[in-house]
């Protein structure tokens, strides 16, 4: 199978290299999206073996999307990770696996069920997290305990979900449409670690956090509630 790894990455030039030597060796192409960094992201990538997109239009989907734009077509495979070092690339089998076996259309790596490193999610996360999953699982029955970055998801099951989230709201999108798609779910466990050097754009800031939080929220309310209203649907569309 031809399994190829996104990175989006924004001013990660400390521990980019690393993430994408880590990768290069196991996969048949790693693609960064330096999503307008400001730093040597871009070229650390490059130097590292990472075939590098611009993405300038900010926003973690935006970042995602340029990249799988530039991905062959006879990918068969796209691996997600994060740019900053928090995921164990000697997971990357595991998550690969169910897919390669037949059993799976998208993996989640679910840091939940797997080993955290001490200090790698706030409390907010993870309380955040929960209330995610929770509502994956009651309203929309997926058996979901993460909505963990590091995912692998079948080429021909992504294209089915048209993905068009520009930002915070693109994991729980993914997870969202694939259980309206029926498509066959499963999670693995990884280990998390702190990140390698910086600061997260997401944890790192009152409004990096509060941001993703709203956005996930309102994503599974949208879907869940709007969708399968028409009066809910035509009070949107006035909002």
């Amino acid at each position: 199978m031809n399994v190829d790894v996104v990175i989006p990455a924004l001013d990660e030039e400390l521990s980019v290299g690393e993430v994408v030597r880590a990768f290069a060796g196991r996969v048949r192409q790693v693609v960064v999206a330096d999503n307008g960094s400001r730093d040597r992201t871009a070229e650390v990538a490059r130097e590292a073996g990472a075939f590098v997109v611009s993405a300038p239009r900010r926003g973690y989907g935006n970042a995602c999307l340029a990249a799988l734009a530039a991905l062959e077509a006879d990918c068969d495979v796209v691996v997600f990770t994060d740019a900053d070092g928090s995921d164990d690339p000697a997971d990357l089998e595991k998550l690969v696996a169910p897919i390669a076996a037949g059993h799976a259309d998208l993996v989640i790596g679910s840091r939940v069920r797997g080993v955290m490193e001490a200090g790698s999610l706030t409390p907010q996360q993870r309380m955040g997290n929960a209330l995610a999953a929770t509502w994956l699982r009651v309203r929309f029955g997926q058996p979901a305990t993460d909505l963990g970055p590091f995912r692998a998801i079948s080429k021909r099951a992504l294209d089915a979900l048209r993905m068009s989230d520009p930002t915070y709201g693109w994991t729980i999108e993914m997870q969202i449409k694939a259980a309206r798609l029926n498509l066959r779910f499963v999670e693995v466990p990884v280990a998390y670690r702190r990140r390698k050097a910086g600061v997260s754009k997401v944890s790192g800031s009152l409004r990096g956090a509060a941001g993703a939080g709203i956005k996930i929220l309102g994503l599974l309310a949208y879907y869940d509630i709007v969708q399968r209203s028409t009066l809910a649907q035509r009070l949107w569309r006035r909002f």
